[in-house]
């Protein structure tokens, strides 16, 4: 028994929980998460434009987009949503990808997994909207899962400064 118990052990992942609170009605924050001219204005890291090339906003709907590196490269990825419960919940696989939509690995790590899970909850209270996101490799090696856990503090990093992006357009009036 202490054998199966390690060997289920060994296979659980750490999150990556990120939780930010919002100061408008989490319908807003739901609808900067959904509509595309919303998305194009603040998604993606900090000083890269994002180009959305597809968004079907369903169960096995794809959000397939580009990110324009300021060197002039390319880099795509997508999201293939699992659900979508208005304004409470999304759910939906991240991968990167080639510039037709399939599922590639980054251009930074042969070990980084090819997909992860993403749930991404809203709560609103008193106004203001609580945006928590938790994150975990899918279908993932061993080595995938180690990769993703010792990057969690730069995954958090990273998407702390999406979320910044995503609080000044809230912020700016663009509701």
């Amino acid at each position: 028994m202490e054998t199966m118990n390690k060997t289920m052990s060994e296979t659980v992942t750490r999150e990556l929980v990120i939780t930010r609170v919002f100061d408008v009605p989490r319908h807003l924050v739901y609808k900067a998460w959904t509509e595309q001219q919303r998305l194009e204005q603040w998604w993606g890291p900090k000083g890269l434009k994002l180009g959305v090339t597809r968004l079907d906003l369903r169960p096995g709907g794809l959000f397939h987009y580009v990110l324009h590196l300021p060197d002039g490269q390319k880099m795509w990825g997508r999201f293939v949503f699992s659900s979508l419960v208005e304004p409470e919940r999304i759910v939906y696989i991240s991968s990167f990808s080639d510039e037709a939509g399939g599922i590639s690995r980054v251009p930074f790590s042969e070990a980084w997994p090819l997909e992860i899970h993403n749930t991404l909850t809203f709560t609103e209270q008193d106004g203001k909207t609580t945006l928590t996101q938790r994150s975990k490799p899918l279908h993932a090696t061993a080595e995938e899962r180690k990769t993703f856990e010792e990057n969690i503090g730069s995954l958090q990093q990273g998407l702390a400064g999406t979320l910044d992006q995503l609080e000044s357009y809230l912020a700016s009036g663009s509701k």
